[in-house]
């Protein structure tokens, strides 16, 4: 696996990946803000053909827009990004950690979650940019903070 935007810290041990993000980092794209960025940290490898991704995320997020979760991308203006991201809108009770599924079948991205590992629930059914390779993988930002440290645990990347 390769960094895009290497972390200022980063350790693998075992199949746990624990990152520490830079500050004002990002992954975003023209929208009606206005700018682009593309200086987000993620951890990927390159994979042909149809695929199915899996990760436990946890983290500590601390500042408005702390982000981590999964990507696929084929570019820098192709690219979909999910998992948790911290806004100011609180949720009943915060989960401890958040499952993730993205699995690929032609130009379609599929993306679930689940917060018990077990019970995957839908989040996202996407066309996606059509390429043979795509690179898959871990990302992580700080958009307006400081860096915050965030744990994967059991990343598994296989053709389906």
């Amino acid at each position: 696996m390769d960094w895009h935007n290497e972390p200022p810290m980063w350790t693998v041990d075992g199949r746990m990946i624990t990152v520490k993000s830079g500050p004002k980092t990002d992954f975003w794209r023209t929208t009606h803000y206005g700018f682009i960025r593309d200086n987000g940290h993620f951890y990927h490898d390159r994979i042909a053909g149809n695929f199915l991704v899996e990760v436990k995320v946890s983290g500590a997020y601390a500042a408005l827009y702390d982000q981590a979760g999964l990507m696929v991308r084929v570019d820098e203006a192709n690219w979909i990004k999910c998992g948790i991201e911290f806004v100011d809108t609180p949720l009943p009770s915060n989960p401890a950690a958040l499952w993730l599924r993205l699995t690929r079948r032609g130009s379609t991205i599929e993306i679930r979650y689940a917060l018990d590992g077990v019970g995957y629930q839908m989040l996202r059914l996407a066309y996606f940019t059509p390429s043979e390779i795509m690179s898959v993988g871990l990302m992580c930002a700080s958009p307006d903070g400081a860096g915050f440290t965030v744990t994967f645990e059991g990343l598994t990347i296989q053709s389906i």
